[in-house]
């Protein structure tokens, strides 16, 4: 049957393609048609090629030597493309109404990769405008975490993380800027990996939030994202075991005022735990984080979003003028330089000259309510991200590749202390912790992470649309 394709990780589904067990064109249409049962409760998807999917496919089932594993090693794989990034022949909306409408003439660099190896595209998701936030809530929709509709799935990878978590399709791209991988992956249970600046290539020109935001994959195993992440970046990745490593493990928030959740904490704990008696070495240490390290990511922050809006805010959400105002600002009083990464780099360099791997929390606080933030004040939004997400950006500014990687749900339910309406408690959710390595160390990272799934797996989809158990999807 098609929907036997369902659930099944990538690295399977394009064996079988390959092999002739299925065709890509059976693969797509079963993925499009779940797409087409859950989409509306979940709002993953702003865009959904019917069509130009069933021709994709077709065209894969066609090619000559569709059996070789090195030139197709995505054969038939159904992928979702976050929406900030041009797809040939479709708008590009990047959140927003104020985006024109128009047909992208070429594919981005990862879209042609992706393509390339076989994969197909099935749709384009949904992401807050110009990608700022860490929930993703737009003109084009409210997307929902598929363990709990109620909440956010993060963002601003949003939609890609909830099209991964719900099986609609196996592995979906997204982009970082300041966490919108690693945030998403963390709430929805997936792992989700960014890599140092220039091992995904961008486009000619590409600002990309000064320099800061880097494309990634998330998918449900760590072998599906490292073989997709290999393809984005035209190398390949061995998840052997990593040897021995020195580990530093830290709860500590990277600057004042932030309150990382008593479960955050306790995921990093249990996590260190089960390194060590893996036989790593595993040390209580905390990165000096500069005092100036907080100010410079804010600044980042809204002068990124400043660039790619431009001049016209005409029709942009209220939120989204007010954070491009503040941007403006800043580019006036003090851009963004190029030195600030190597400044950060040389406050690091030490404490990573004693450690092979950080691990630390994701996430500060759990998944807020799924809201239409857009319609609220720009305080809002501000606050509740600064809330949810401090944990992530730092690696960005400073360069160094990072991963968040899933844990089993926690012991206890996320409480309403914790910043959420009361209504929203009782549902557990589940956990993750954040690797992070020097520069260079996307291929360290993946085996670690792999490693962690081979001693403690993880459940791969929300329990309610897992194809496995599910009965009335």
């Amino acid at each position: 049957m098609m929907t036997d394709w369902i659930g099944r990780p990538a690295a399977e589904i394009a064996a079988a393609v390959r092999a002739g067990e299925v065709t890509a064109s059976e693969v797509a249409a079963a993925h499009v048609e779940r797409i087409s049962r859950l989409n509306a409760e979940l709002g993953a998807f702003v865009r959904v090629r019917v069509a130009e999917a069933t021709a994709e496919a077709a065209s894969v089932d066609e090619r000559a030597g569709r059996g070789d594993a090195a030139g197709l090693p995505l054969a038939g794989v159904p992928v979702a493309v976050k929406d900030c990034v041009p797809v040939a022949g479709e708008p590009m909306r990047y959140g927003s109404g104020a985006r024109p409408a128009v047909p992208q003439d070429t594919d981005h660099p990862v879209v042609a990769r992706l393509r390339a190896a076989g994969a197909v595209v099935v749709g384009l998701t949904n992401l807050p405008e110009l990608a700022i936030y860490p929930f993703s809530d737009s003109v084009f929709g409210v997307a929902r975490n598929p363990w709990d509709p109620r909440r956010t799935p993060g963002g601003s990878s949003g939609g890609s993380a909830a099209a991964v978590a719900s099986a609609m399709v196996p592995i979906a791209h997204g982009t970082d800027g300041l966490g919108s991988v690693r945030i998403p992956a963390a709430a929805c249970g997936l792992f989700g990996i960014k890599p140092g600046p220039g091992v995904v290539a961008g486009e000619p020109g590409e600002h990309g939030w000064y320099g800061l935001s880097e494309n990634g994959p998330l998918a449900t195993t760590v072998a599906d994202a490292a073989a997709m992440l290999g393809v984005m970046a035209g190398t390949s990745y061995r998840l052997a075991e990593p040897g021995r490593l020195r580990i530093a493990v830290s709860v500590r928030p990277p600057g004042p005022g932030v309150i990382v959740d008593e479960t955050c904490r306790a995921n990093v704990l249990a996590c260190a735990d089960l390194l060590g008696k893996a036989g790593h070495q595993v040390l209580e240490d905390d990165p000096p984080y500069p005092g100036w390290l907080v100010p410079l990511l804010l600044s980042y922050w809204v002068a990124g979003p400043a660039d790619e809006a431009g001049a016209d805010l005409t029709g942009l959400e209220a939120r989204t003028q007010w954070h491009v105002r503040a941007g403006q600002l800043v580019q006036r009083l003090r851009p963004p330089r190029p030195e600030d990464r190597e400044r950060l780099r040389t406050v690091l360099e030490p404490f990573f000259a004693g450690h092979d791997m950080l691990l630390m929390p994701t996430l500060a606080q759990p998944s807020p309510p799924a809201l239409r933030y857009g319609e609220r004040s720009w305080p809002r939004s501000v606050v509740t991200a600064l809330r949810f997400a401090p944990m992530t950006g730092v690696w960005n500014l400073a360069g160094y590749p990072a991963a968040s990687v899933p844990l089993p749900s926690g012991d206890r339910a996320w409480l309403s202390d914790a910043g959420l309406d009361p209504w929203l408690a009782g549902v557990r959710l589940p956990g993750a912790v954040q690797l992070v390595a020097p520069p260079g160390g996307e291929q360290l990272l993946l085996a670690l992470a792999a490693q962690i799934e081979r001693l403690q797996p993880w459940p791969r989809y929300a329990l309610a649309y897992d194809p496995a158990i599910e009965t009335t999807r």
